[in-house]
């Protein structure tokens, strides 16, 4: 359509016609963007800085300190203890998962808010539902063929409680679990 246009003043002669033509190549051939999609706030949105990548991928953060070492034990502790314990409490029920730390896949998960476990507890936040989950979590893990986790409690949660009986219900029924204190 566009060369449809471009092309018919230019066949039918004229020097005005030269110069658009000449103008909307210089244009598209210089490589140059003229204008982008912008949003609401006149940030691009589908190019980068550089506009060379579209938004959409993520930038390498970059170190502070590009020379820094990591220790061993940093590079490999995923691995040595692939597993990581989850718990979640809050004042309706409780929950715990354990993950796998490389796959960040779910390995066994445990919830007074399933079906099974909520007909057979009469509160779904005390004492007792943590140390059911604790117990059900080790069922389902050993069914998985897990049987060490670690854990390290959120910075906003105390090792004490509910928290507590859920790991050492785990630890009760057969799981090992090293528990990091900072």
């Amino acid at each position: 359509m566009l060369k449809r246009i471009c092309c018919m003043p230019y066949t039918h002669g004229g020097e005005k016609s030269k110069f658009l033509l000449q103008a909307i190549t210089r244009h598209i051939h210089s490589g140059e963007v003229r204008c982008s999609a912008r949003s609401f706030f006149g940030v691009e949105d589908f190019v980068d800085d550089d506009n060379s990548r579209p938004y959409t991928y993520q930038k390498e953060k970059k170190s502070k300190n590009p020379n820094k070492h990591i220790s061993f034990k940093q590079r490999t502790i995923a691995y040595m203890e692939p597993f990581t314990l989850d718990v979640f409490i809050s004042k309706r029920f409780v929950s715990a998962s354990l993950t796998h730390r490389v796959t960040s896949r779910q390995v066994a998960v445990a919830g007074t808010n399933s079906k099974d476990i909520k007909a057979a507890l009469q509160s779904r936040s005390d004492i007792p539902a943590c140390l059911a989950i604790g117990r059900i979590l080790s069922e389902r893990a050993r069914e998985a063929d897990v049987y060490t986790a670690s854990y390290t409690p959120r910075e906003r949660d105390k090792f004490e409680g509910k928290i507590r009986a859920v790991v050492q219900s785990l630890i009760d029924n057969g799981i090992d679990v090293k528990i990091y204190l900072d």
